[in-house]
């Protein structure tokens, strides 16, 4: 069968936010002209073996790319068969969002939208590093909703250096307003070379690990009451389901908790290809070299045995609500989560980070919160 699910990567910004350790670079028009070329040949390459029901467009800023590069890739896409996908994503800086632009996306199918808002507070907007303003998020928000978007997420951010709970609260309550279809909230992460990272190294400020865990129960608190489904640590979509995956969940990310199959394109793109896992450079320039010499710009590549597969699928599947149905888990891996990993259940069982019946395994809201720990032990 085809695969199912594309993620392309815009590695450009307008520049680089203090808390980023994605690959990304300062935006360039002649580099962005070479990229969007060489995007497209890479898309030629792979067609073939594509049929998309989840596309998703991330970065970087992919709204910073202008019409004309836009109209280039989406009409090669549609000259080779990609559109038409169910589920269609772009991420958007509210600094780099137009009226023109949002219905380009819409024009060629493009559904949903997720703003990078990260936060409403205009001092924590400048120590992050972010080029919009709070009155931009709102701007934006109406654009896309003019130009016939349906299905909105918003990004935030807590436990950022400076963030005290009443500014987080007042962030959720402004967002939850706009009545967005999805929220994401991140924990600020203090990546390796970045300056946030450096900042903290050097004693400007230091990291409350109590607030943030009262910041996430909030957010939890805040949009469950507000009729938002959370199905995962960090992600929350209306139209709750009896599944555990409300109607409205970002389906692109489910297919990677679930451990499917997906295609990534763009420098430092990750694909996932029936047990192969592929990376490509983070590195603009030699990407394009490679593409133009009519070469994917594969860095590695490794074929995972079937048991460290499974492990890998079962420790991102426990990032959501719903935890691992033993049935399903079965069919996507061809292993049994009650032989192989029958002692690490048991293990989170007694720390009461898991719970277990008949039918599934599923982390307990405090089990999720330590999320990344409870995963390592399922890892093979």
């Amino acid at each position: 069968m085809k695969i199912e699910s594309l993620y392309v990567h815009v590695p450009f910004c307008a520049q680089k936010c203090a808390y980023c350790a994605f690959y990304s670079e300062a935006a360039s028009a002649e580099l962005m002209n070479r990229y969007t070329a060489a995007l497209v040949r890479e898309m030629e390459i792979v067609a073939a073996d594509l049929k998309p029901k989840t596309i998703f467009f991330g970065g970087g800023t992919p709204s910073i790319l202008n019409l004309r590069q836009w109209e280039t890739i989406l009409r090669a896409m549609e000259k080779l068969g990609l559109l038409g996908a169910e589920e269609f994503t772009v991420e958007c800086n509210p600094a780099t969002v137009s009226l023109d632009k949002a219905k380009l996306f819409r024009d060629f199918g493009i559904n949903r939208a997720s703003m990078g808002v990260q936060s409403l507070d205009a001092d924590l907007l400048e120590r992050l590093g972010r080029v919009h303003s709070r009155e931009q998020v709102f701007k934006s928000f109406d654009i896309l909703r003019k130009a016939g978007f349906e299905n909105l997420n918003v990004d935030l951010m807590f436990a950022i250096p400076g963030q005290t709970m009443e500014i987080w609260r007042d962030t959720l309550n402004e967002a939850i307003a706009m009545q967005s279809e999805h929220l994401s909230t991140y924990e600020v992460i203090y990546e390796d070379d970045t300056p946030l990272f450096h900042q903290l190294q050097a004693g400007e400020f230091s990291v409350d690990e109590k607030l943030a865990c009262e910041m996430y129960d909030e957010i939890v608190r805040c949009a469950t009451s507000e009729g938002f489904q959370q199905y995962e640590i960090a992600n929350f979509g209306r139209n709750p389901s009896v599944t555990g995956i409300p109607d409205l969940a970002c389906r692109h990310n489910v297919n990677y908790w679930r451990g499917g199959s997906f295609y990534g394109l763009g420098p430092g793109a990750t694909g996932f290809v029936r047990g192969v896992r592929a990376k490509n450079w983070a590195n603009t320039q030699l990407y394009c070299e490679q593409l133009e010499r009519g070469q994917r710009a594969v860095e590695s590549s490794e074929e995972l045995p079937p048991l460290k597969r499974a492990g890998e699928t079962a420790a991102f599947g426990l990032r959501m609500n719903a935890g691992w149905p033993f049935e399903e888990f079965h069919r996507t891996t061809n292993f049994d989560l009650r032989n192989e990993w029958n002692s690490e259940m048991d293990e989170l069982i007694g720390r009461n980070w898991g719970v277990r019946d008949e039918t599934r395994f599923q982390l307990t809201p405090q089990g999720l919160r330590f999320a990344d720990s409870a995963a390592e032990l399922f890892l093979r």
